[in-house]
């Protein structure tokens, strides 16, 4: 009995010592509230959640500090775009220097917001924050994101592997979609992902839904998001438009 106590305790000790501190205190906590918890940081982080209710209460600006391009591709709903080093832009477009601001980036080791967020430190900024989690953990916990015009073009141009998920009606599907497009509607993404319409054995195929409006894409990209399919997203435009660039 002594042997195997002295086992136990042996086998307690080398998790404790093997196990990274912060790992062990956010397991005690959902991830969505969790941070990097970074040491001494010059701006206070904030978890999923709280972006979450940040952007549903829709007061508080949230900014992708990327570049224009990664911005078009997919970003986080409801963020605005100004590049790290467009620092003058902010400036001008957020000149009260005690209100609240959000940067988020490409992830835990991506420093854009983190520099963005010194250089106007320097210059008086006091209410900065940032989601430093960013974009990947964004869309690892569920959450989908927008695709922007300029990033249609690029993928219908550059990525021969993406799957273009066309959400309105089958009536309408039949009369004419995107060249190569899958139709799923709401409600359909369990039967698509079992019946071939979504790439079941490559969940980080680029994936992105489209519609006659925004919402209605939105609405299939999140369930699309809910069946482990990280890299995908919904048109942020209707599908006229996104016609218009397919047929050029």
């Amino acid at each position: 009995m002594a042997t195997m106590v002295s086992r136990y305790v042996l086998q307690g000790l080398l998790l404790f010592i093997l196990v990274p501190s912060w790992l062990v205190a956010q397991s005690r906590a959902a991830i969505a509230d969790a941070i990097i918890g970074e040491a001494n940081p010059l701006t206070p982080e904030i978890s999923t959640n709280e972006l979450q209710r940040i952007l549903d209460e829709g007061k508080v600006p949230v900014l992708d500090v990327r570049s224009g391009e990664e911005y078009a591709l997919a970003h986080i709903p409801g963020s605005r775009n100004f590049y790290e080093k467009e620092v003058d832009q902010v400036v001008k477009s957020y000149p009260d220097r005690t209100a609240p601001l959000v940067f988020y980036c490409n992830g835990p080791y991506c420093g854009k917001s983190k520099r963005l967020s010194e250089e106007l430190r320097k210059q008086g900024y006091t209410g900065i924050k940032r989601y430093q989690l960013g974009l990947p953990v964004w869309r690892a916990l569920g959450h989908t994101v927008q695709t922007d015009i300029g990033g249609a073009r690029y993928v219908m141009r550059d990525d021969q592997t993406a799957v273009w998920v066309d959400a309105r009606s089958a009536e309408a599907f039949a009369r004419g979609s995107v060249a190569r497009a899958v139709n799923i509607r709401k409600g359909e993404a369990e039967a698509a992902n079992d019946d071939g319409r979504l790439p079941k054995k490559d969940k980080g195929t680029r994936v992105i839904v489209f519609a006659d409006a925004p919402a209605e894409a939105r609405a299939v990209a999140e369930e699309i998001a809910h069946k482990a399919y990280w890299n995908s997203s919904y048109f942020g435009g209707r599908f006229a438009d996104l016609s218009a660039v397919a047929a050029r």
